[in-house]
């Protein structure tokens, strides 16, 4: 599990680096580590995205075996997928003292400690799990990650396609045009940005990418400025790729949205920025209230991926991914099996030829129905089936990618205090 979660990451970290590969939703291939018996009741309701009901049973596994680490470990990424952060810390710490060197256990707690920017306890946890780079990166940090000044950023886009993008300041300088997309951690910035802006590189490394050797750096920003909104001391990466002018001048990802109460205003065509406070988590809840919007699950895996739940053609409430931003014509994504089970039309006499981090993918032109989040919901829209795996290394199943296509008509608001995400139709107010 853990081979197949850091590929898949250093993937993304590739494409997000060279401003490539958002046209698609990347691959879920991999899938979870093998599990002890006794486990198979739990782990199949993890695996079917019942994740309360998965965390029950784990602990009574716990109860009568407190040495299984398997259930000690998952009982920990539940509460990590829920933001449960002392939930998450308790039982993780519980896998660790059982397999001090297990690497997904070392991974869950180093994420768990990194959303919470707690960058001197994540780097060791970091080191244990395997991820070299990401240890020196957040060992490098002194003083306050991510401080945040200001209360409140409407910052406008300046285009929604092919990628919504808005304007930024890095280390005070000029304007640059950042999009920003939930399929990467870190804010990626284009060469050309890094190096007016001055950035030192703390690690490096070497990948293929695309057939090309790309080499990815990444460091410590010491101001982003959007709108009304400054943060300070946080991560960037960067890469020595040839910069798209198109593409813009980077991208904002997941790392710096769960930082605030964050509004992707489709409709609106602009990007809120709120401090995360209770006051502005009720006042979120009552406009989602007004609008109609019903409160959806939201849970982050993978240190930076978004999920909730919706359905495709009648397949029922199951779990989806969010991919909010990038680029994408398409409405939502599935596997081929998903739409053959689903009676999907799909055109494949019209193959597409895409890449999704780095990986080429060929995927066809498919038609459900409907595809829907909550109350947000689109008729016979374009979307891809194709020949990605399941379930995805997250090791759980993901029904479908709903992607830039899909939210035109909505705002979006992501609460990573409650961890709910509200879809309303119309401009945010």
């Amino acid at each position: 599990m853990a081979n197949d979660v850091n590929r898949d990451r250093r993937s993304l970290l590739r494409g997000a680096a060279v401003l490539a590969g958002a046209a698609a939703t990347a691959p879920l291939s991999g899938g979870a580590a093998a599990a002890p018996a006794g486990s198979s009741d739990a782990d199949a309701l993890f695996k079917a995205g019942k994740f309360e009901q998965a965390g029950r049973v784990y602990e009574e596994i716990l109860k009568n075996d407190p040495k299984n680490l398997h259930a000690a470990r998952r009982r920990g990424y539940v509460g990590l997928l829920a933001n449960r952060f002392p939930d998450a810390e308790k039982y993780l710490k519980i896998a660790i003292t059982l397999a001090p060197d297990d690497k997904d256990a070392n991974r869950f707690l180093a994420d768990c400690y990194t959303r919470q920017d707690k960058f001197p306890l994540a780097a060791p946890r970091w080191q244990a799990a395997g991820e070299e780079s990401y240890a020196k990166l957040f060992a490098a940090f002194r003083g306050e990650p991510y401080q945040i000044h200001g209360d409140i950023a409407r910052v406008p886009w300046q285009q929604t396609d092919p990628r919504p993008l808005v304007e930024a300041s890095l280390n005070g300088g000029p304007p640059k045009r950042l999009s920003f997309y939930t399929r990467v951690a870190s804010l990626n910035v284009s060469a050309k940005a890094a190096k007016e802006a001055g950035l030192r590189a703390v690690t490096e490394d070497t990948f293929e990418y695309e057939g090309k050797t790309v080499t990815y750096y990444s460091g410590v920003l010491d101001s982003l400025k959007l709108g009304a909104i400054e943060l300070r001391n946080i991560p960037v990466g960067w890469s020595d790729s040839d910069d798209d002018p198109e593409a813009g001048d980077g991208l904002i990802g997941t790392w710096i949205l769960y930082h605030f109460l964050a509004t992707l205003d489709y409709a609106g065509r602009s990007l809120i920025l709120r401090r995360r406070t209770p006051e502005t988590a009720r006042k979120a809840r009552a406009a989602a209230k007004r609008s109609g919007a019903e409160p959806l699950p939201l849970w982050l895996a993978s240190e930076h991926l978004l999920f909730s739940r919706g359905s495709v053609a009648g397949s029922g409430t199951r779990v989806v991914a969010l991919n909010i931003g990038g680029e994408s014509e398409m409405a939502a994504s599935m596997t081929e099996d998903t739409a053959k089970r689903l009676r999907i039309r799909t055109d494949y006499d019209r193959p597409i030829e895409t890449s999704a981090g780095g990986t080429f993918l060929t995927a066809y032109p498919c038609y459900p129905k409907e595809v829907r989040l909550g109350n947000a919901a689109a008729n016979d829209i374009y979307c891809y089936a194709d020949k990605r795996s399941a379930p995805g290394r997250e090791g759980f199943d993901v029904l479908a990618n709903f992607s830039h296509s899909f939210y035109k008509p909505y705002n979006v608001t992501l609460d990573f205090t409650d961890m709910n995400v509200y879809i309303a139709r119309g401009q945010a107010t």
